[in-house]
């Protein structure tokens, strides 16, 4: 089987049930559109419609719509003649010629300029196009999947795209599920991907998860979906100091110089992860200035961070990493906040 297909992993309700749809409309010879949210996996989804259709043994052409430079869609689609522009010293076939006998797939269908619509509408409805700078037709046989993140109506609107375009897609919309969606392939699909990318970096022991990690990332919302998911899962394979994956870094952008006092300045209480809850940390104290001499604003918010630091090691046994994920916070950001207390805290820990 294709590569790209053996890519379509999960074991949930909602994927399985989605594969079953995806196998019965690939039999069907018509256009599909795929709507779902970024990362959720629509190439494969296309790549899976065409090698379980009878143009399976066809090309299978996958075009991003939204990489191509505007002026160039209709070229790349199309084809053009010599001459058609400066530049185009000789005939060129376009990609609906390259996918005849098979597949085209047009991801980001939004992105496609409107005078280009009405040339797609005309290849959908009568199989033929003409290249850029062409007096005749040119017969192509293409079954056409394409795919958007937005919601098609929406596009039609809000006059992005052609209403009878849509008419002529929609045989079939399949909703791709986004992962938060898909119970149980969360902790499946980083399994897989972390034994994967512990095997191209040549460590002999498989990656496991620690059960605060494995919250951490069945809790989030992974809007990037399947993308973000391996991502992370390979940031904590690689970060990892063993095989086993205690620290889990959701965010890649967060600064360790960064003090996560903003929260706190804007009235927002820090959040837990469940690791963290009052079964393993004890209740920190509300902070309680004295009506007569209020302590200063830093001083308060250097207080907070030191006992947070204290009862993250606690709990922790000491384990300055295991104490960063309680914190959700990552080990070098764990670092930068304790190196900036070390003085209070080792002065702490000496106190009779």
């Amino acid at each position: 089987m294709n590569a790209a297909v053996s890519e379509a992993l999960g074991q949930s309700d909602a994927f399985l049930a989605f594969m079953e749809r995806v196998a019965a409309v690939a039999a069907v010879d018509r256009p599909v559109l795929l709507v779902g949210e970024r990362g959720t996996g629509k190439e494969l989804a296309a790549a899976r419609l065409h090698f379980h259709s009878p143009r399976w043994e066809g090309p299978f052409v996958a075009t991003n719509l939204a990489a191509l430079p505007r002026s160039l869609v209709e070229a790349e689609l199309f084809g053009h003649e010599a001459g058609a522009f400066t530049g185009a010293v000789k005939r060129r076939a376009g990609r609906f010629e390259a996918a005849s006998g098979g597949t085209l797939f047009l991801d980001e269908l939004q992105a496609t300029p409107r005078p280009v619509q009405e040339k797609l509408l005309r290849a959908v409805e009568y199989g033929v196009i003409e290249r850029l700078g062409a007096s005749e037709s040119v017969a192509v046989d293409a079954r056409i999947v394409a795919a958007t993140n937005v919601d098609p109506r929406r596009l039609v609107s809000r006059g992005k795209l052609l209403p009878d375009l849509l008419d002529r897609l929609a045989f079939a919309v399949l909703h791709v599920p986004p992962l938060r969606a898909r119970l149980g392939d969360i902790a499946y699909l980083a399994g897989r991907f972390a034994a994967r990318f512990a095997a191209e970096l040549g460590r002999p022991d498989p990656p496991s998860f620690s059960p605060s990690a494995l919250r951490i990332l069945e809790s989030h919302s992974w809007p990037g979906n399947i993308r973000e998911l391996k991502n992370t899962v390979e940031r904590a394979v690689f970060d990892a100091p063993t095989s086993r994956i205690d620290a889990i870094a959701l965010d890649p952008f967060a600064s360790p110089y960064d003090p996560p006092a903003v929260e706190v300045q804007e009235g927002i209480i820090p959040s837990w992860p469940p690791e963290a809850s009052s079964s393993s940390l004890p209740h920190l104290p509300p902070l309680s200035p004295s009506p007569s001499s209020p302590p200063t604003w830093s001083s308060s918010l250097a207080s907070f961070e030191r006992s947070l630091l204290r009862q993250a090691l606690a709990a922790a046994g000491g384990n300055q990493r295991r104490a960063a994920a309680m914190l959700g916070l990552t080990y070098d950001q764990f670092r930068g906040h304790y190196r900036k207390h070390a003085a209070a805290l080792d002065a702490g820990s000496k106190a009779p």
